[in-house]
């Protein structure tokens, strides 16, 4: 299987990090990615850092990558939010940097008055007074659409609340479901398809999260490489049906096949 695959699309939370901690040296991993001719981009759930920060912070340990290699679901969000209301118009967020950049360029703005969406996603300084506000939007009839339904993050310390926690605060305070932008929706998929030029067929995808990563990418016929270095436990990942084509310890036991 690994003899024809063109490019990857790399998940990064759990798979290139945990929170601040490095695995393995991505460096020395993205080398050998290049010297194989794999193309590369990388699309992850957290919409809580800008495309421009992401590329920093790659470079920062010597891993060049430029924005157009970089998706997150604040621009699958965007996107979506793009073709309801192509002119754009308030929005009430529960979200960072991330989020509020990519809805600005799509014409959206944060309001908390007659607004036409409520966007959720991860916020570390979220509040009551942030929820009680999206509450009554959404209830009385705005769009509730969300990032990611990932209920944990992974960090140094183990797993944390992620966005699918928020998600469960405003889901059992509206008795609505989210429309959810980011995997398993292949949006993102299909954005980093588009950008690397080739077929599922002809693509990996490694991430660490079976419910999201890897059923994202089934659904539309990409091979799948599930990485155990995140949240996903060896028991969980053998569990998983239909089983990814690859279940591997990490990402640099990927970059030596």
């Amino acid at each position: 299987m690994i003899d024809t695959i063109k490019g990857l699309i790399l998940d990064m939370d759990g798979v290139l990090w945990r929170g601040s901690e490095l695995i393995g040296n991505l460096s020395a991993i993205f080398s050998r990615f290049r010297a194989r001719g794999w193309r590369i981009t990388l699309a992850t759930n957290n919409a809580t850092r800008t495309i421009s920060q992401y590329v920093e912070r790659l470079g920062s340990y010597g891993v060049v990558v430029e924005p157009w290699q970089i998706i997150n679901s604040a621009v699958a969000a965007s996107r979506f939010l793009h073709e309801q209301f192509p002119t754009g118009g308030p929005v009430y967020l529960i979200g960072e940097d991330g989020l509020i950049e990519a809805l600005d360029q799509q014409g959206f703005y944060q309001s908390d008055q007659d607004v036409i969406a409520v966007v959720a996603s991860m916020d570390r300084q979220v509040n009551y007074d942030k929820l009680r506000k999206a509450t009554l939007l959404i209830r009385g009839g705005a769009l509730f659409v969300a990032t990611n339904p990932d209920r944990t993050f992974p960090s140094p310390e183990g797993l944390v609340p992620g966005a699918g926690s928020i998600l469960a605060a405003l889901e059992a305070a509206c008795y609505i479901k989210p429309v959810i932008t980011g995997k398993p929706s292949p949006a993102m998929y299909h954005i980093a398809l588009s950008r690397l030029g080739l077929s599922p067929s002809e693509t990996l995808v490694v991430g660490d999260r079976a419910e999201t990563d890897i059923a994202g990418a089934q659904a539309i016929g990409c091979r799948t490489a599930l990485v155990l270095s995140g949240v996903t436990s060896p028991e969980e990942a053998l569990a998983w049906q239909p089983a990814p084509d690859l279940i591997i310890e990490d990402l640099d036991s990927i970059s030596k096949l």
